[in-house]
């Protein structure tokens, strides 16, 4: 019994050497790790084929609307319909916002791509509707629904 008593410190740093080293490990190890990068993505072409096109992609139904999420957060959203009157199917269409003051200045210009990378083109004469969230917005801003052009275009 008193063999017993005498081995259960030992057991017990043994036990928490043991834990630190896994700690230890596993700290090194997520250090080492390069954290996953995210892929740079390139410009949509605009030559003169695209630049020729864009008069028939139209913007139908512009929206603007404000919501909390779930953690109580004001986020703006902005709607709208994409409608391809032209005879090619679109593969992606990248877009410039841009967000203005009541004096007509920009106070944010952000880019996005308005189809996921696995989306079915939007074949001719088909519409899609878009939503893009804004979680962050300038004070400046005049609550107005932002200008859009079309600053990148993948034809089929």
């Amino acid at each position: 019994m008193d063999e017993e008593k005498s081995r259960a410190p030992i057991v017990l740093l043994v036990g928490v050497a043991a834990a630190l080293l896994l700690i230890g490990i596993f700290y090194l190890v997520g250090r080492l790790t390069p954290a996953p990068t995210k892929a740079i993505e390139q410009p949509l072409p605009m030559g003169p084929a695209e630049q020729a096109y864009v008069p028939r992609v139209q913007f139908l139904e512009p929206k603007v609307a404000r919501a909390a999420n779930f953690l109580n957060q004001e986020v703006t959203f902005v709607f709208g319909t994409v409608l391809n009157n032209g005879p090619r199917p679109i593969r992606q269409i990248e877009i410039t916002l841009e967000f203005h003051d009541p004096f007509n200045q920009v106070v944010l210009r952000d880019k996005q791509r308005l189809f996921s990378a696995t989306a079915a083109p939007l074949a001719p004469n088909d519409r899609r509707d878009f939503q893009l969230g804004y979680e962050t917005l300038p004070v400046q801003w005049n609550q107005a629904y932002p200008t859009i052009r079309i600053t990148g275009l993948q034809l089929q």
